[in-house]
């Protein structure tokens, strides 16, 4: 009796560590496809647009510093100011600057949509709704559950290790998914502040650089999906379980398998942002 209680905690602890996994698939899928406005029911949503609402203000009185600036260092003399082409050049600068602080939320939330109008794409040509779950297969299930208590204890120390292993590989995989969505609020939030630099040329790199960084924050979403898709591919096929094998060695080559698989995604999800980095230059 104790025997088979035992093997039934093996086994249920390796079925709850997978559900686990397959819990957090299922919430990538969901959080790359959701929009900031529904992310957790649009309560960080609002707090952003407030503070973007309220920078804006401080983008605006930045707008006019950054110009001045520019139209000191870019001017020998006041003659160039007053020269019609150069007047008009300044003007068109000044007036696109305030456009885009005034509309920036709407023109980062347009590129946003662009870059998940590619990730729909991305699924819809692959065919895959969702990642493929990992289940246990029912010969290591037959084969725990015919361990006598002695036999069972190298499956206690396997089990352990290998639910604690896909749990920490669980949380590092979706704390990258939150991590990109904190970084697009974070970005949205402070918007009219770097936006601001464009109004002079000497300070538009700052600016540049982080329409760029927001750019790749955007493609992160399309990286993940696309190595979520190749990790199905990839791990189509379950592992290999050989029946003839004893239980310990079989429940240990298939968990071993198992994370090694986990890992080739983890490690595509968490180097999301270097792979974007490198295509974009940054």
């Amino acid at each position: 009796m104790v025997g088979i209680d035992s093997n039934n905690w093996i086994v249920q602890n390796l079925n709850n560590a997978l559900n686990v996994w397959n819990g957090k698939l299922v919430e990538i899928w969901q959080l790359i496809a959701a929009s900031p406005q529904e992310f957790k029911g649009g309560a960080i949503w609002r707090v952003v647009v407030n503070i973007h609402g309220a920078l804006q203000a401080i983008g605006l009185a930045l707008l006019v510093l950054f110009f001045l600036v520019g139209v000191v260092k870019t001017c020998g003399s006041l003659t160039e100011v007053k020269k019609p082409e150069h007047a008009l050049k300044l003007f068109v600068r000044f007036a696109l600057v305030k456009g885009v602080i005034t509309y920036g939320m709407d023109l980062m939330l347009a590129l946003l949509t662009i870059v998940q109008g590619m990730v729909s794409t991305i699924m819809r040509t692959a065919g895959f709704g969702a990642a493929d779950s990992a289940v246990l297969p029912a010969e290591i299930v037959t084969a725990v559950e015919e361990c006598s208590f002695f036999e069972s204890i190298p499956l206690w120390a396997i089990t352990l290790l290998g639910g604690l292993i896909i749990w920490v590989l669980s949380f590092v995989m979706i704390l990258s998914v939150y991590g990109r969505f904190f970084k697009l609020f974070m970005y949205m939030a402070i918007a009219p502040i770097p936006l601001a630099t464009f109004a002079g040329e000497p300070s538009q790199n700052i600016g540049k650089s982080f329409a760029k960084g927001y750019a790749a924050v955007c493609l992160e979403g399309a990286i993940i999906v696309l190595a979520c898709v190749i990790f199905s591919a990839f791990a189509a096929a379950p592992p290999v379980v050989n029946t003839e094998a004893a239980a310990a060695a079989m429940l240990w080559s298939y968990i071993g398998e198992l994370i090694f698989n986990m890992l080739i995604l983890v490690g595509c999800v968490k180097m999301a942002d270097r792979v974007v980095h490198e295509m974009l230059g940054l």
